[in-house]
């Protein structure tokens, strides 16, 4: 795909560089010469503009790209002036950033595809880390529902998997969502190295090492982290 990402702080420069890494086309727009000379080499192509400026944002190729990313942040009135701009000329497809609640309700007016927030993003997944533990990963679904991802904790070796989806279901009203168990790999080097594959037969016993997903309301799973970290 074919992204244009006007704002090249941290997070700008930071989500072009990955989304090159991936295989897409991006194209950046900045008003810093510093930043525009230094990812000049990195994506596709990158404008040295004022993005408020109507005249100046018409130089960029607003139509000839999937998704127009607004990673401004720190300048207010600049990202909502330009997601101004850009709705009058008629782009289709926006993605904005927002750094607070106020900054968010006022782009929600503009009813674009995607309000993105990072920092708030950020403070939550760190809130949930904090909670349970530095071994999880975890992703919010909703306000009050969130997926975790963990190693199995030791209480739970030696039993099936479909007894711990049964017991996770009725002692903490939990949804077992997955399980990955580390195989050991020869890459192409013949090097050996660990991956995780999906288990799909839940009567193999729980062991050492395997991961779990769950799902849940937040309030439940912290529940049940608490009984994994006793």
């Amino acid at each position: 795909m074919k992204y244009l990402i006007i704002g090249l702080g941290i997070y700008g420069v930071n989500l072009a560089r990955d989304l090159v890494a991936m295989g897409h086309v991006v194209i950046g727009a900045d008003n810093n010469p510093v930043v525009v000379e230094s990812l000049k080499n990195d994506i596709s192509a990158v404008y040295l503009i004022d993005s408020t400026e109507d005249s100046q944002l018409a130089v960029l190729p607003l139509n000839n790209v999937d998704l127009v990313i607004v990673a401004i942040g720190e300048n207010f009135g600049a990202s909502v002036k330009t997601v101004a701009l850009l709705k009058k000329n008629g782009v289709k497809h926006i993605y904005a950033r927002a750094i607070d609640e106020i900054h968010e309700a006022i782009l929600e007016s503009f009813k674009l595809d995607r309000i993105i927030t990072p920092e708030q993003r950020a403070a939550n997944d760190l809130s949930h880390e904090l909670e349970l533990g530095s071994a999880v990963v975890t992703m919010s679904v909703c306000n009050d529902y969130i997926a975790v991802k963990f190693q199995v904790p030791q209480y739970l070796y030696g039993l099936g998997y479909r007894d711990i989806q049964k017991k996770l279901s009725n002692d903490y009203g939990i949804t077992l969502v997955a399980v990955c168990r580390p195989e050991e790999r020869l890459n192409i080097l013949g090097i050996r190295h660990h991956v995780l594959t999906l288990i799909s037969d839940y009567d193999i016993m729980a062991r050492e090492n395997d991961s779990l997903t769950i799902f849940g309301s937040k309030k439940k799973v912290i529940a049940f982290s608490h009984k994994v970290a006793q």
